[in-house]
């Protein structure tokens, strides 16, 4: 039996060795790493609600009213307020008859998917797509595809082909409105069109959408009008809200076969009420004008390092993974974290540095990012 050393050792050697590296103070645009002030770079609060006093404040209220903990699975201990309450505001929010919430973004997608999906179904997969999903592919037991990147050909031919020896299998594809480590958006419309021809369901995850794009900051496929076309609307608490959990919505049925049939939600407990309580406050705090005035900032934020960018992540493409290592620290020595990322959160060959904005990072730490790259690229 090797140990696993041996294993660390070669991840070392590949440049793919991991580490927790703590930080000071609360998650937001100014952190501190070994007594070292630091503009953080990194982060996926992109509506700086994480310790957004109005959140806090409804995080407070929902401990002094639901208590710490749910104590136990909502199908044993039954269904908090506070639960209900949440899943409501959700599917009104996303245009559908209803939703579920789990207790991350990847229990969401490890529950639905093999609940919507099992042996003789197929499933089809951008090859961006995220671990949550890929992984949700693979318990499902469905036959997994997987088209090149945006790839409408490919969707194409994979959905014909699948139609054409079986007219009765449900077929699910599976991809992101906004794709993490690229910051691009998928061509959601031509993605509906080619579902609804072949009949097949459509899961679109949203997690770096909501909060950042559409009108009311429900994604993109609010931005293009397309909410009631798309079968599976999925997203997570953890970004643009500000906290944890994640959801799916979806039509009344297809939520009620999720509550019996969704593994990750069956058997863990409850995330905590109090957090249900305060992302209904984030929610409702997205969906106003301050959650406009918000996007608006973030836009102007990101705008500014990149002029034409279209969503607040930006990476820098280095190829190399000790390269892009040395980039970082380059970067974290002028005062500013940007995180490298490396396989397999990327393929092979594509390290880089994955730029995140905020919309309350000030000038003062965009004009030090900017200057940081310059020097970086010169």
């Amino acid at each position: 039996m090797r140990p696993p050393r041996q294993e660390l050792d070669q991840l070392c050697e590949q440049g793919l060795l991991r580490q927790l590296k703590p930080i000071g103070g609360m998650a937001g645009p100014r952190i501190s790493r070994e007594g070292r002030g630091l503009w953080n770079f990194s982060s996926n609060d992109y509506l700086g609600l994480a310790n957004h006093p109005e959140i806090k404040a409804a995080f407070a209220e929902g401990l002094e009213k639901y208590g710490a903990g749910s104590a136990a699975s909502r199908l044993i201990c039954g269904t908090l307020a506070a639960h209900q309450i949440l899943e409501d505001s959700l599917a009104q929010a996303k245009q559908s008859e209803a939703a579920l919430t789990f207790s991350s973004g990847f229990a969401t997608a490890m529950g639905s998917i093999p609940a919507i999906v099992g042996k003789g179904d197929h499933v089809i997969l951008d090859k961006l797509s995220h671990a949550c999903l890929i992984d949700a592919a693979k318990l499902s037991e469905a036959s997994m595809r997987v088209f090149a990147h945006h790839d409408l050909g490919k969707l194409e031919k994979l959905l014909a082909d699948i139609r054409a020896k079986d007219a009765k299998t449900r077929i699910l594809v599976a991809c992101e409105s906004v794709y993490s480590m690229d910051g691009d958006l998928c061509p959601l419309l031509e993605i509906i069109q080619l579902c609804e021809q072949y009949h097949a369901l459509l899961l679109l995850d949203e997690a770096h959408g909501f909060g950042v794009l559409g009108k009311r900051g429900m994604g993109l496929a609010e931005e293009l009008g397309l909410q009631e076309r798309v079968t599976f609307q999925m997203g997570t608490l953890s970004k643009a809200a500000g906290l944890s959990g994640g959801y799916l919505a979806a039509s009344r049925d297809w939520i009620e076969l999720l509550v019996n049939r969704a593994r990750s939600f069956i058997y863990s407990t409850a995330p905590p009420p109090a957090i249900a309580h305060a992302a209904c406050a984030s929610l409702n705090l997205i969906l106003s004008e301050q959650g406009q005035q918000l996007r608006s900032q973030l836009q102007s934020n990101f705008r500014a390092i990149r002029p034409e960018a279209k969503t607040p992540i930006l990476p820098v493409i280095i190829g190399d993974n000790e390269q892009a290592l040395e980039s970082s620290r380059q970067l974290e020595a002028e005062g500013i974290l940007i995180p490298a990322i490396r396989y397999p959160t990327v393929p092979r060959g594509t390290a880089r540095l994955r730029i995140s904005l905020s919309a309350i990072h000030p000038q003062e730490a965009i004009e030090a990012c900017q200057k940081a790259l310059a020097q970086l690229e010169s």
